[in-house]
């Protein structure tokens, strides 16, 4: 078996939390500060001239503001560089429902904010479970205060940080009853042998999540629990919005919205890889549709709906897992490759070929498939060139549907699932 470096994120319970709570309550709610006054200065500067600052701008505005200097340089950055995201997240939305990112506030108190430490921000002593974390100016009260939070720590997984060949980050984050510890580290693992020597073809959608075709056999994977999800918590947080921003009911709803939405991507994401093991799947090949939010105007919903769709998450997911298992992954670029509208078997290009949703007929060679898997099976040929042999008849027709249940969290076929 060969090495390769991964990246993973350990996570671990706090040892000493009564003397350490205090510490970073305040650093927490520094970050929760820090956050409001970023939000505040991209209001005032989007109000005079029409420019929303970036992450960048943002800590040039702010840099010599009394509130950066609460944190450690980098983790005063980084709370910056999240609200950039957000702003960039929704700017991208196109929705003229949906509200920007708001402000940190649970009344006239801060919640805790996630505090993340770089790699100057942090000293690890991976041989007695320790981490000292640097605090900010602010927070060093006098010259006899310790200038660091040192945090006794007990990894919540067999792997030890003893085993990562570099410890890129350290998250204290509040789980609503304690804080915790999250490591972002680099580790060398085993690869194991590839599983075989097949390919597959992964069409990503927003209907269907995903579409595999493995050769002799197709698989669908509907997004069904996916949507439903975003359609009830979307109406939570709307109706529970705040007049100064969302409410706590809000903000409740979109992080269970994005914790049941990354349950559904892993979920998904692992069942696709053990099936590629279980039918000898030595290469993955996956559409990329990393243009398609700039390639046109899909219209109000059109545009909300593509926001929303989470393809690189599910590609990251599918990458790391499949790579623990042996198997490669390549990202098939679709621009120009219009495999939605090419025939699998003859290559005829033709927009007439899609009769209506989810059904292609060929009119050349009289294929009968499910649009997804003819996209599958598209991209299948960009690693085996006739894919064509080894295709059982009747599968790109008839597939293999597996669905997520929602009272197990898991993938089955859907026979298997229980209404």
């Amino acid at each position: 078996m060969s090495n390769q470096v991964v990246t993973r994120t350990i996570k671990a319970s706090i040892d000493n939390p009564s003397q350490v709570r205090d510490d970073l309550d305040s650093h927490g709610f520094a970050a929760s500060k820090l956050w409001n006054v970023g939000r505040w200065t991209i209001q005032r500067v989007w109000d005079a001239i029409g420019h929303i600052p970036d992450a960048d701008e943002l800590c040039s505005y702010l840099k010599y503001h009394d509130r950066y200097a609460d944190l450690h340089s980098q983790s005063s950055q980084r709370v910056l560089q999240e609200l950039g995201e957000a702003f960039t997240s929704w700017y991208e939305q196109d929705d003229p429902d949906a509200n920007p990112p708001g402000y940190r506030k649970h009344g006239d108190e801060h919640p805790r904010s996630t505090v993340t430490w770089k790699n100057q921000g942090f000293k690890l002593d991976t041989q007695y479970d320790r981490v000292r974390l640097s605090k900010g100016t602010n927070m060093k009260e006098s010259r006899y205060a310790a200038d660091y939070i040192l945090c006794e720590y007990t990894p919540q997984t067999d792997r030890t940080l003893a085993d990562a060949e570099s410890v890129q980050t350290v998250r204290a984050v509040w789980n609503g009853q304690r804080w915790e510890l999250h490591f972002v580290c680099k580790m060398r693992v085993d690869s194991p042998e590839t599983p075989g020597e097949k390919t597959a073809g992964i069409d990503l959608g927003i209907c269907n999540t995903a579409a595999v075709s493995l050769g002799d056999e197709t698989l669908l994977y509907p997004g069904n629990a996916l949507k439903e999800d975003a359609h009830y918590f979307r109406h939570e947080e709307y109706d529970t919005e705040g007049e100064n921003g969302p409410s706590q009911k809000a903000q409740w709803a979109r992080r269970k919205k994005s914790r049941r939405q990354d349950h559904f991507l892993h979920a998904l994401s692992k069942d696709i890889v053990a099936q590629c093991v279980q039918h000898g799947v030595g290469t993955i090949a996956v559409g990329h549709p990393k243009e398609i939010r700039a390639d046109t105007d899909w219209g109000r919903h059109g545009n909300k709906r593509l926001h929303d769709w989470a393809f690189e998450t599910l590609l990251s997911h599918i990458e790391y897992k499949a790579e623990e298992r042996g198997i490669d992954v390549e990202r098939v670029d679709e621009a120009g490759l219009k495999t939605s509208k090419t025939c699998c078997q003859c290559g005829t290009v033709a927009d007439s070929n899609r009769v209506e949703r989810g059904l292609y007929v060929c009119e050349e060679c009289g294929l009968v498939a499910n649009s997804d898997l003819n996209g599958a099976e598209n991209m299948r040929a960009t690693v085996t060139p006739n894919p064509g042999e080894d295709r059982s008849n009747g599968c790109l027709a008839q597939p293999s549907v597996r669905l997520f249940d929602t009272s197990t969290g898991r993938v089955a076929p859907q026979e298997q699932v229980v209404p």
